[in-house]
This record gives structure tokens, C-alpha cells and sequence, in this order.
């Protein structure tokens, strides 16, 4: 819990300080959006956040959430993801420098992180052998989580000719 309010301190203080490089100011609202990013967790579209500011205060408009996630995004405090389960853009908090990979359920939409210093130093050795030196890479593995994959089948729904 402790280090949870440290990071939202740090958090804000970055964000002000890049409010502050732009000229702009530190509303209530951005204040707001910020504090409901710890909330929402991770892995969250901007549809998710727009939904859950408004609960809070009707009166932020989805542009301000906009402008703000672009915001976060551009000043690396927000990593924003493309994963391929057509729920468009995904956004998580940066809150530390250790990289993590993402396993995502084709049913459910679940998003498991994890980290695997085996594939990490397979990466390094695929570059290496092509002649490549890493900046950076992302990891997505795509299946069906076990409460998806021990649900019961469905049964396709019937058509009417």
C-alpha cells in the first residue's frame, strides 16, 4: 500500500512536471483521470477509463480523457498496446522499468503479464545471429486461458434460412 501511494506521488509529480513543460495547467479533471488510472488496473481502453471518470464527475468530457491518455502516452508514464483482440487501444500505467511480456485469451479477453528470462535471452541470441542489437520488442502470445479452454463448448447458434 505504501508503495502503491509513492508511485501515484511520483506519478503526479511527473505529470505535473509535464503539464508544466507544455503550459498547461493541473485541473481537477487531469487529477481525476490520474487517480482513476490506479483504480481501473491495467490493460484498460480508453472507453473503459471514459466510463469510470464520468462515474466519478459527468461533467469530463471524453476529450479531456483523450488529450490526457495522449498526454501520459507521449511522456512514457502510459504504454499504450495493440493487441489483437479487437478491443482497439489498450493503455497501462508505467510504473517501473522492468519489461513484461502478455499472454491474451482469444475468448475471455484476459491478459496475463509475465516475464521469462528464456525467451528473453533467446530474443538476444535471434538478434545477435541476424546482426541486430535490441532497442526494445514486444511479446504477445494469443490462446485460450483454462477457464475458457474447461468452459463447455458452445453450440452455434441456428440460422434461419
Amino acid at each position: 500500500m505504501a508503495t502503491e501511494l509513492r508511485e501515484r506521488k511520483r506519478l503526479r509529480a511527473e505529470l505535473e512536471s509535464v503539464m508544466g513543460r507544455r503550459g498547461l495547467r493541473s485541473t481537477s479533471q487531469r487529477r481525476l483521470i490520474l487517480d482513476r488510472l490506479f483504480e481501473i488496473g491495467e490493460h484498460f481502453t480508453a472507453d473503459d477509463l471514459i466510463a469510470d471518470v464520468r462515474q466519478a464527475d459527468s461533467s469530463v468530457g471524453s476529450a479531456t480523457v483523450y488529450r490526457t491518455l495522449r498526454m501520459l502516452v507521449e511522456s512514457g508514464l502510459l504504454h499504450e498496446h495493440h493487441f489483437a483482440d479487437n478491443e482497439g487501444t489498450r493503455f497501462e500505467l508505467h510504473v517501473s522499468d522492468e519489461h513484461h511480456d502478455h499472454i491474451i485469451c482469444l475468448s475471455c479477453g484476459k491478459i496475463r503479464e509475465f516475464e521469462e528470462p528464456l525467451i528473453e535471452q533467446l530474443q538476444e541470441r535471434v538478434a545477435e545471429q541476424l546482426g541486430f542489437k535490441l532497442q526494445s520488442h514486444t511479446h504477445q502470445l494469443y490462446g485460450h486461458c483454462s477457464d475458457c479452454s474447461a468452459a463447455p463448448a458452445k453450440s452455434p447458434r441456428s440460422s434461419k434460412a
